[in-house]
């Protein structure tokens, strides 16, 4: 009878092996997550600022090498350090943010290199106008967060936009640059 019962355990853990793995659901962790944006200033410094407000979730297979991210990212929430660019940023002249209060980047293409992903491929709609935008990852690591007791995955992400072609148009007849690089910071938390 052990041996029954031993034969009934290893196949149901042989069996278990080879079930695809499922994706699961994480949620961004705020205090982890970081948007930020630089241009340079007329060639001199560079302009930083970083988006204050956001929430979204991220559906991840690993086995399946697929997933989801839903970025939703409240465009009053732009802070520079400096209030009157602030103001100007949120102003028509930039993100309209009484007009479009959010942005959001969805994304449905993962790229890998093992299980690591290097490439998250999706759409971002800024101003009522949306674009395909490719952000490469940096760094990405899932890990097991020691106070949570939860498995926790992110990385850092980066990109160059064209602000132009989602209407963002102040200063390009002045010399201002066209392109913006974005940097997401991100860790999201299973849930």
């Amino acid at each position: 009878m052990k041996k029954i019962f031993a034969l009934a355990a290893l196949a149901a853990t042989a069996a278990a092996a080879v079930l695809p793995a499922q994706a699961a659901t994480y949620a961004i962790d705020p205090s982890h997550t970081f948007v930020t944006f630089e241009f340079p200033h007329f060639g001199t410094s560079m302009n930083r600022g970083r988006f204050d407000k956001k929430e979204g979730t991220v559906e991840f297979d690993r086995a399946a090498r697929t997933g989801r991210v839903e970025l939703t990212l409240e465009t009053g929430s732009i802070s520079t350090g400096t209030a009157p660019f602030d103001k100007h940023l949120r102003s028509d002249d930039f993100f309209a943010a009484e007009q479009f209060p959010t942005a959001k980047f969805v994304a449905d293409k993962f790229s890998f290199d093992g299980d690591k992903v290097t490439e998250v491929a999706g759409q971002l709609t800024l101003r009522g106008k949306t674009n395909p935008v490719v952000l490469k990852a940096t760094r990405f690591n899932c890990y097991t967060n020691p106070m949570l007791k939860r498995e926790v995955c992110g990385g850092d992400f980066e990109t160059t936009l064209q602000r132009s072609l989602w209407g963002v148009n102040w200063g390009l007849n002045m010399g201002a640059p066209d392109n913006v690089k974005l940097v997401i910071q991100v860790e999201a938390i299973k849930q």
